[in-house]
């Protein structure tokens, strides 16, 4: 008999990672979001604050950066 058993491209803990980083991927863009104002004619500063700037960018790329580390872990058998 032929063993059927189907083998997955990536080990449990890549697929961890995978799913870690893209939930910091998602987190950093909710953090990007809001900020507007609801009057179109009204200029909100809010939109230029820290965590549009720097920490939402920062964010979305640490969870690019975890993405592409659990593509490249080797795995150890």
């Amino acid at each position: 008999m032929e063993n059927n058993k189907q083998e997955f491209l990536f080990d449990k803990v890549n697929y961890k990672f995978l799913f870690i980083g893209i939930g910091v991927i998602v987190l950093g863009f909710i953090l990007m979001s809001g900020g507007g104002s609801d009057d179109p004619k009204v200029y909100s500063d809010a939109i230029f604050d820290f965590r549009r700037i720097r920490l939402a960018p920062t964010t979305v790329l640490i969870g690019f950066g975890i993405t592409i580390y659990s593509i490249f872990k080797k795995n150890n058998k």
